[in-house]
């Protein structure tokens, strides 16, 4: 059992983290799952970007995401395993990320606005973890 309760704070914090993850999962299942006429009706680079991402990429995109939603409602029911849970969130973040930034053309295909939502999707997944040690630290998570 915990041993203090969260402050309000904490409890705004995770219920928007919570949120942040399902848009993501719903992004991720849009992706995963766009049939082949939604992808025909996209731009010529849009389709060959979504055509060339390997199949690990896809699956560190399902880590990311499907774990920081775990996480986070962990987080909401203060259980200390939200923090493992965000570390493997994290790790399939960071993979992802580097792909997309460093590997495919996406940055070419997004333009330099392309570079913001790595970067917040990162510092977010970084600030999650740090968030679930503060709260294991505290003693609002069990």
């Amino acid at each position: 059992m915990t041993n203090q309760k969260p402050p309000t704070w904490f409890w705004v914090v995770s219920i928007l983290a919570f949120v942040w993850n399902l848009l993501g999962v719903s992004a991720y299942l849009s992706q995963a799952y766009a049939s082949d006429d939604v992808i025909a009706q996209m731009e010529q680079a849009m389709q060959d970007l979504i055509n060339q991402t390997p199949a690990w990429v896809t699956a560190a995109f399902a880590v990311a995401v499907w774990g920081g939603a775990l996480g986070c409602l962990l987080l909401l029911l203060r259980k200390k395993l939200a923090q493992t849970v965000l570390i493997i969130s994290l790790a399939g973040i960071v993979v992802q990320m580097f792909y997309n930034v460093v590997m495919s053309n996406s940055m070419e295909v997004y333009g330099p606005g392309g570079i913001v939502m790595p970067i917040m999707t990162l510092a977010i997944g970084i600030a999650l973890v740090f968030l679930a040690k503060k709260g294991t630290a505290a003693g609002w998570l069990s």
